[in-house]
C-alpha cells in the first residue's frame, strides 16, 4: 500500500475501500508514558468527507477535505473553537478541485491558502479578515502546477511573501516539481522560481529565516539559501547549502526547530511509510543535527510499533513537540536540550548511531488511542492553550496541551 497523503492519486479506489475496517489495535509498547494522557475536550464530526489538513487563527479553524468519501473532498469546514468541543459553522466550497491538500494562514493573519489537486492544480487565496467569512482573492494556476498542488506554504523572505508549492508528479511522463510564487500582491501572485526535484516527490517544505527545507521523499532532505543561508541565495535564484538521506527515505514532512533559548540546531522529520486510512500506517519521527547546513546528520528517532508519523506542530516556548500519527492518534514529545547524547539509550541502524527519544524518557503524552473508534489523525495545530487535531474518519479533536 503507498503512502496515505501523497501517493493518493495512484491508489484511490483501493486505498479508499480500507477504511471502516477492524478497530485499531496499538500496542501496549507504543502509549507508555511519562506523563498524563492528554485530555480530550471535545470532538466536532464530519462524516460525509474525509478530514485532511487544520489551521488554526484565534477561536477559528479551518480543515480541508480529501478525495471521497459520500462526498467529494472540495470542501474547507469552518469551525468555532472557542469552546470546549468544535461546532461547525460555516464552509466554503472550492470549485475546480477534486480534492483539497494544504490549508495554511498567512503571518500577517489576513490571509488563508488552499492547495487543490489534481488536474488544474492550484492555489486559492482567501482574504480572513472576518475569520468566519473567507473572501476570495485569486487563484495561481499555470503549466507547472497543472498536474495538481499537493502542498503549499507561506514564507516571508526579507520582508516580501512568498508561497512554496509542491507539485505531484504524474506516472514517469511528469516529475515532481518545486514551484516558488511571489505572493506579495495577492491579487496578481505570480511564479519566479521552479524546479524539477524529489524522488519521487517533492512533498512539503519548511520556511525560516530565509533557509528553505524541502522534503524530497527517498532524495531525503534539501536545505536552500533562499536568504539567509549567507551564500546569495533568493527565493527566485536558491542555493543548495546541503542534504541528508535520513533512514528508510520517505521524507514527507519538516520542522526546523527554533528552541526558547535561542538554539536553531534540530530539524524534525515526519517518515510516511505505508497505511491503509482508519486501520494502520507507519514511520518515525527523525531527527536531523542542522548546526552546519553543508553536513547535515541524523541523530535520533522516535518510534510507535503499529503507527506511523504525519505532520507536526511544536511548542517552541516550552519545548514540545505535537505529532499526528494516524492510527496511533497524537503524541506529545519533549525536545529540549541535546538530542545527541544517550547514553543507554542509543541504537546503531545501518551502521548510523541514533538516540531513541522513547528509550530517553522523551514521550510526554498520547492521546487519541483508545475512543472505542478508529481514529486516523493527519494534522495537529497547537495554539497555546490547545492543541488541535485532524482526524480523517472524524473530523477535527479538542485537546489540553501536555503538562
Amino acid at each position: 500500500m503507498q503512502s496515505v497523503k501523497n501517493k493518493k492519486f495512484l491508489i484511490s479506489l483501493a486505498f479508499v475501500a480500507a477504511c471502516g475496517g477492524d478497530k485499531v489495535t496499538v500496542p501496549s509498547t507504543s502509549t507508555a508514558v511519562l506523563g498524563p494522557p492528554l485530555e480530550i475536550l471535545g470532538v466536532g464530526t464530519e462524516s460525509a468527507r474525509y478530514t485532511a489538513e487544520i489551521a488554526v487563527h484565534g477561536t477559528t479553524a479551518y480543515t480541508t477535505t480529501w478525495s471521497t468519501r459520500s462526498a467529494v473532498g472540495n470542501k474547507i469546514n469552518i469551525w468555532d473553537v472557542s469552546g470546549a468541543t468544535p461546532t461547525l459553522v460555516d464552509s466554503v466550497i472550492v470549485n475546480g478541485a477534486s480534492t483539497l491538500g494544504d490549508v495554511t494562514i498567512s503571518d500577517d493573519s489576513t490571509t488563508m491558502m488552499v492547495a487543490t489537486e489534481f488536474f488544474g492544480g492550484s492555489v486559492v487565496l482567501y482574504d480572513i479578515h472576518n475569520p468566519r467569512k473567507p473572501v476570495f482573492i485569486s487563484r495561481f494556476s499555470d503549466a507547472n502546477t497543472n498536474p495538481g498542488v499537493h502542498t503549499a506554504k507561506f514564507g516571508r523572505v526579507n520582508g516580501k511573501l512568498y508561497a512554496f508549492l509542491s507539485v505531484d508528479p504524474v506516472g514517469i511522463q511528469v516529475q515532481a516539481r518545486i514551484v516558488i510564487v511571489d505572493v506579495s500582491d495577492l491579487s496578481n501572485p505570480r511564479e519566479v522560481f521552479t524546479r524539477v526535484i524529489g524522488n519521487p516527490y517533492v512533498h512539503d517544505v519548511n520556511v525560516r529565516d530565509g533557509i528553505l527545507f524541502l522534503a524530497l521523499w527517498n532524495d531525503g532532505v534539501d536545505i536552500w539559501d533562499i536568504g539567509g543561508g549567507g551564500q546569495g541565495g533568493t527565493p527566485a535564484n536558491p542555493v543548495v547549502l546541503g542534504n541528508v538521506k535520513t533512514l528508510d527515505g520517505e521524507v514527507h514532512n519538516i520542522w526546523w526547530y527554533h528552541d526558547a533559548q535561542g538554539g536553531k540546531r534540530f530539524a524534525f522529520v515526519g517518515q510516511e511509510g505505508p497505511g491503509s486510512v482508519g486501520s494502520s500506517s507507519s514511520g518515525d519521527i527523525h531527527v536531523i543535527d542542522v548546526s552546519n547546513f553543508t553536513a547535515p546528520k541524523e541523530v535520533a528517532f522516535y518510534h510507535v510499533d503499529g503507527a506511523g508519523t504525519h505532520n507536526f506542530s511544536v511548542d517552541e516556548k516550552n519545548g514540545v513537540l505535537y505529532a499526528a500519527y494516524y492510527n496511533g492518534g497524537v503524541r506529545a514529545l519533549d525536545i529540549r536540550g541535546d538530542l545527541t547524547t544517550c547514553p543507554g539509550a542509543d541504537n546503531l541502524t545501518e551502521g548510523v548511531k541514533r538516540c531513541d527519544l522513547k528509550a530517553m524518557g522523551r514521550e510526554l503524552a498520547v492521546a487519541l488511542t483508545n475512543q472505542n473508534r478508529d481514529v486516523y489523525v493527519w494534522g495537529v495545530a497547537y495554539t497555546g492553550d490547545a492543541v488541535y487535531a485532524s482526524d480523517m474518519v472524524n473530523g477535527i479533536w479538542k485537546l489540553t496541551p501536555a503538562k
